[in-house]
C-alpha cells in the first residue's frame, strides 16, 4: 500500500536521499535500475540552512493551535481542498513501482517516472494490463464502483457511492477494506474517496455518450480517457488555479508560458520529460493542508443543524476510509485507527456517502436547486489559505503516514512538524532564496513574524524570531505570502505551483498545453468547464445522485 509520504527521493543530479530513524537525510548514488524507474524530483533553487529541531517544533505548535478563518473574498467551495489531494496524488503517483519485473517499453517508464496531469492515479495503466484489469469492470472499458453498507432502516446498500473494495473473506480487515483503485492514497481521508469515486463516474458516463457513436472495446476506452483527461486539465487551468493563485499569475503563466522551471529552450534534461522540483513538493503544494476543516456539513446526517447527529469531524473523516481508518469510529482517539484489524465493517456506510452540494457551489452553473438548505447546515468553504492549520492536524492517524503498528514520538503526529521537517532533512531552500530566485520582493521581517491573522508567533523566543527572520522554511514562507494576499498564493509560491503545473500539463500524453486550441465539449458553453459541470456531467445532473440521502423532512408545527 502506498504511504503519504516518501522516505527517499531521487533528485536529478544529486542521487538518492533517504532518511534514516533520526532524521537525518542521507544522499546515495542511484543504481542503473533506480536511474531508469525512480521517480524523478529536481532541486530548482538553492540548497538551504537547516533549521533546528527547537525552532520546527516551536513553529509547528503555533500553526496547529487555531482557531482559523474562513476563505472570503471569494470564498472557495470546500471540495477544492479535496480536489488538490487528489491532483497531488496524480501529479507524484510513481507508475514505475507496479511496473518491477515487467516487460515494458522505454517510453512507457520515462512517462511512468514522472509528474503528469492524465489521471493515472484512475486509470492505473489502462484494463490491458494484468495487474490493472482488476479496476475495471467486465467489459473491460467501464471503471468498477463500490456497494456501501446497510446501517439500518432508510440506509440500505446503495451501488455506486464507495468506492470499490477487495471484499472477499481471506486476509485481515485492512486488506478487505483495501480499495480497488490504482492510488490507494486516494482513500486516505472520506472526502478524497468521494473525489475519486466522482471521477470514476465521470469516466464511466463519458463511456456511456461515446458509446452511441458506435465505439466499442480498447477504441472506446481509449478516446473516452482522452476527452475525460482533457476535460480535466481544463478545469484544473481554468477554474482551480485561480482561486488558490493570484489569477494573474496563472494567465501569465499559460500565456507566456514558463519563466523559471524547465523553460523551453533552455531545458535540456536527457531524455527531456518532465521532473518535480522538491520545493514544489514538499513544501509550496502543501498549501491544501492550510484549506482543511475540523469539521464539515457532510450530509443530512452529520452536520450541526439540531437535526444533525453530529458535524462531519475531521477525525471522522480519516475513520470511514479503508487507508487510514477502519469504519469504525471507537472512542475517538486516533489511536483507535492505528488497530489494522479493528472493526467488522468493509465497505462505507450508507449513512456516510458525500452530499455534493455541500462541497461545491452549483449556483455557479445556475443551478439554484442544488443549494444545501442553510437551516440543515448548508454548505461548507475551506479554510483561508495561511500560516494556520486547524488544531486537529496535530493529532494525524498513523494510518496517514505510514506509521500504523510503530513507535513514535507524539509530536511526529503534527502535520506541520512533519513538514517543516522533511524540507529540513532536504535542505530545502528558503522562502528568501527563492524569492531572490524569482526576482520578488521578500516578505518583510514584520510580515514574516506578524502576517495577516495567521499563525501567532508570540511562543517564539526572540532568538527563534530572529532565526525565522534570517531564514524562513519554504513552506511556512509562502503560507504567510498567501495570508497577506487574501488568501492566494502570490509571486514564490503562486509562481512556483502555476509553473509546475503548466510543465506536468505539457509533459503528459494526453496534453491541452501541446494542443492549445483544444475546447471544451462537456460543459456550458466552449470556453468553461468547471468542477460543477464535471459533477453534474458524472452525476448526470440529478440532485438524487448529487446528494442520494436526501434532505431532512421539516419538523410537525415548523
Amino acid at each position: 500500500m502506498k504511504r503519504h509520504s516518501r522516505d527517499s527521493f531521487f533528485v536529478v543530479g544529486e542521487g538518492v536521499l533517504e532518511f534514516d530513524g533520526e532524521g537525518e537525510a542521507i544522499t546515495r548514488q542511484p543504481s542503473t535500475a533506480e536511474e531508469l524507474r525512480r521517480f524523478r524530483f529536481s532541486r530548482l533553487g538553492p540548497k538551504g540552512p537547516r533549521t533546528d529541531e527547537a525552532l520546527r517544533e516551536a513553529l509547528a505548535l503555533a500553526m496547529t493551535a487555531g482557531p482559523q478563518p474562513d476563505s472570503a473574498d471569494p470564498a472557495v467551495p470546500a471540495g477544492f481542498t479535496y480536489l488538490g489531494q487528489f491532483v497531488d496524488h496524480d501529479l507524484t503517483m510513481d507508475r514505475t513501482e507496479s511496473q518491477l519485473g515487467q516487460d515494458v517499453n522505454v517510453d512507457e517508464l520515462l512517462q511512468g517516472r514522472s509528474p503528469a496531469l492524465d489521471l493515472d492515479s484512475v486509470y492505473g495503466r489502462g484494463p490491458r494490463d494484468k495487474d490493472d484489469q482488476a479496476f475495471y469492470a467486465e467489459d473491460g472499458v467501464k471503471l468498477k464502483m463500490g456497494t456501501t453498507s446497510d446501517v439500518g432502516p432508510g440506509f440500505p446498500p446503495m451501488e455506486g457511492f464507495d468506492l470499490p473494495r477487495r471484499g472477499g473473506t481471506a486476509g485481515t480487515p485492512a486488506d478487505r477494506r483495501a480499495p480497488l483503485i490504482p492510488d490507494a492514497r486516494n482513500d486516505e481521508n472520506l472526502a478524497i474517496a468521494q473525489t475519486h469515486l466522482a471521477f470514476i463516474r465521470f469516466h464511466n458516463r463519458v463511456v456511456d455518450e461515446l458509446a452511441l457513436t458506435g465505439l466499442t472495446g480498447d477504441r472506446l476506452f481509449r478516446a473516452a480517457k482522452e476527452l475525460v483527461v482533457r476535460h480535466y486539465q481544463f478545469m484544473l487551468k481554468t477554474d482551480f488555479l485561480p482561486r488558490i493563485i493570484d489569477p494573474a499569475i496563472v494567465e501569465d503563466v499559460f500565456t507566456n508560458g514558463r519563466k523559471f522551471f524547465e523553460v523551453p529552450g533552455k531545458y535540456y534534461g536527457r531524455d527531456n520529460t518532465p521532473t518535480m522540483p522538491i520545493e514544489f513538493s514538499v513544501a509550496a503544494y502543501r498549501l491544501g493542508h492550510s484549506m482543511i476543516r475540523d469539521q464539515y456539513e457532510w450530509n443530512r446526517v452529520f452536520n450541526s443543524s439540531p437535526v444533525g447527529v453530529v458535524p462531519g469531524l475531521l477525525f471522522l473523516l480519516f475513520v470511514f476510509t479503508g487507508t487510514s481508518g477502519n469504519f469504525d469510529p471507537g472512542s475517538g482517539s486516533p489511536a483507535d485507527l492505528d488497530d489494522v484489524n479493528r472493526g467488522d465493517r468493509f465497505t462505507l456506510p450508507t449513512n456516510w456517502i458525500a452530499d455534493f452540494r455541500r462541497l461545491y457551489d452549483f449556483t455557479e452553473a445556475e443551478r439554484d436547486d442544488l443549494v444545501p438548505p442553510a437551516e440543515f447546515g448548508g454548505g461548507n468553504v475551506t479554510k483561508r489559505i495561511d500560516s494556520l492549520l486547524v488544531d486537529p492536524l496535530r493529532q494525524l492517524p498513523a494510518g496517514t503516514f505510514g506509521g500504523r503498528g510503530t513507535q513514535f514520538p507524539e509530536i511526529q503526529r503534527n502535520l506541520a512538524f512533519r513538514n517543516l521537517t522533511r524540507a529540513n532533512m532536504m535542505e530545502l531552500a528558503t522562502g528568501q532564496q527563492m524569492a531572490e530566485l524569482f526576482g520578488a520582493e521578500p516578505l518583510t521581517a514584520e510580515q514574516i513574524l506578524t502576517g495577516n491573522g495567521g499563525a501567532s508567533l508570540d511562543s517564539l523566543t526572540d532568538e527563534q524570531k530572529a532565526q525565522l527572520v534570517e531564514a524562513t522554511p519554504l513552506w511556512f514562507y509562502v503560507l504567510r505570502e498567501a495570508e497577506l494576499n487574501n488568501g492566494r498564493m502570490g509571486p514564490v509560491g503562486g509562481r512556483l505551483t502555476a509553473e509546475v503545473f503548466h510543465r506536468a500539463i505539457e509533459g503528459s500524453r494526453i496534453s491541452i498545453v501541446r494542443s492549445p486550441y483544444w475546447r471544451p465539449t462537456l460543459g456550458p458553453d466552449s470556453s468553461t468547464f468547471r468542477m460543477v459541470d464535471l459533477l453534474l456531467f458524472a452525476f448526470e445532473g440529478k440532485a438524487d445522485l448529487l446528494n442520494p440521502l436526501g434532505d431532512p423532512q421539516p419538523q410537525p408545527g415548523s
